[in-house]
């Protein structure tokens, strides 16, 4: 009893140091990345991918930015491996570095004007390296804190590393925010490459919160029982098919609204049909931004008094319900009507989502492949709705000549698939 008196102290300080790591690396991981699919929409359709025709050139752009959802699978299992196999802790520092790397070139890289065809070829390559950095962080960062966390506190253990998404966003989206208050010619020429090279003092404070942090529980005694798996993607895939299939439906309505409601809408509301200011739409962003991330730990909280699956479903329905009224929102033309149209769906309805999606995740996998299940589900799922989704919208609104119905209807269903899937969760009893 006295043993157990002493160590407890120890261990919540160890969590709340395994908690700052995990949400300290994961922000800075996405900040990395969501600073390309900001930028895209504003620059690199521009620079790096010139055309005659305004539509191809942004859909060019936007197709670089949903070619990294096809690596991140790749990157997940590479790294996923590693964590099954050694540990969760030593694939964070590769994958971090790795992120960091890429998005410093990208703030160096010439574009096309200066180095011609090698500047989209160079700039989809480093793309594609932030693709398998990101690929394997997500389900470190999250078993960290999992694997961590008391069982009665899970949800909301769980729910802090998808806080580093949201902060990543507002960050980007801040920082993209503060260098659009530039000229047109200062913003297109350098000053988009700002918020790229700062990364590289970010990425040093992550790995240095991240030095010294110890195992998780969960894998350590895995490994001491001698129970790590040999192959754990052959095991995943041959025991836990169903599971991972679950996973992929999940991630559905997680993923291809969020990145409507925070990347296409940066073209949308300020093309020529709403000619909403850019400022004003990234400045709605950064306000959703910032709503969700608070709302995300009280949505993984509440998860933990009445379960996970009640609240992911509540806010899929949700989604589904407020695709149609999104759009007559903006339809309004107000810079008041665009801020409550993307705090509410961004803000509100995407948090409990997002909230309980990688802890109702990690319960229906074994330890012995955890980061390989949640890891495959996340990034499958993805990049079949993720980074399709700008791409998949932008060619429905120049399909049928402008109209917002069929992207409306693309939420719609994106909801229904993930609760067909949620429906079938069935959490593991503990080990």
């Amino acid at each position: 009893m006295t043993a157990t008196v002493n160590t407890a102290p120890a261990k919540r300080a160890s969590a709340k140091r395994v908690l700052l790591a995990s949400l300290t690396g994961s922000s800075i991981e996405w900040f990395d990345y969501f600073l390309y699919g900001t930028t895209a929409a504003l620059v690199f359709n521009k620079l790096f991918f010139p055309t005659f025709d305004p539509v191809v050139g942004l859909m060019l752009a936007y197709l670089s930015f949903a070619l990294t959802f096809f690596i991140r699978p790749l990157g997940g299992l590479i790294f996923a491996h590693i964590g099954d196999r050694i540990g969760r802790k030593k694939t964070l520092v590769i994958t971090l570095s790795m992120m960091g790397g890429a998005t410093v070139l990208i703030g160096l890289l010439p574009g096309y004007d200066y180095i011609g065809v090698w500047a989209p070829i160079l700039l989809v390559l480093l793309r594609l390296i932030q693709g398998l950095g990101i690929g394997g962080e997500w389900g470190g960062a999250l078993l960290l804190a999992y694997e961590y966390a008391a069982p009665n506190r899970r949800g909301l253990f769980g729910s802090v590393p998808q806080m580093g998404v949201t902060i990543g966003m507002l960050l980007a989206t801040l920082a993209m925010t503060l260098m659009s208050l530039l000229p047109d010619e200062q913003f297109m020429s350098w000053g988009w490459r700002i918020p790229f090279l700062a990364s590289a003092g970010l990425v040093f404070l992550g790995l240095w919160v991240r030095n010294g942090i110890d195992e998780t529980p969960d894998f350590q005694k895995a490994k001491a029982e001698g129970q790590v798996a040999k192959m754990p993607l052959v095991e995943t895939v041959r025991d836990h098919w169903r599971e991972v299939l679950i996973a992929i439906g999940a991630k559905i309505v997680e993923t291809a609204p969020f990145y409507l409601f925070s990347t296409f809408v940066v073209s949308y509301a300020t093309s020529e049909s709403l000619k909403y200011e850019r400022f004003d739409v990234l400045n709605a962003v950064t306000v959703a931004t910032l709503v969700t991330t608070f709302c995300i730990p009280l949505m993984g909280l509440l998860s933990d008094y009445i379960g996970r699956v009640k609240v992911f479903i509540a806010g899929a329905v949700a989604m589904a319900l407020f695709a149609i009224p999104y759009f007559l929102l903006l339809d309004q033309r107000s810079t008041t009507a665009l801020m409550i149209a993307t705090v509410v769906a961004l803000g509100l309805i995407w948090a409990p989502i997002t909230a309980v999606l990688g802890t109702m995740f990690s319960e229906i996998f074994a330890t012995r492949v955890r980061y390989t299940g949640i890891t495959l589900g996340y990034q499958i799922g993805a990049a079949l709705a993720g980074g399709t989704a700008p791409l998949i919208a932008t060619w429905l609104m120049s399909r049928y000549d402008g109209s917002w119905v069929p992207v409306a209807v693309y939420i719609i269903v994106a909801a229904l698939i993930s609760i067909a899937a949620v429906s079938a969760v069935r959490v593991r009893k503990p080990e």
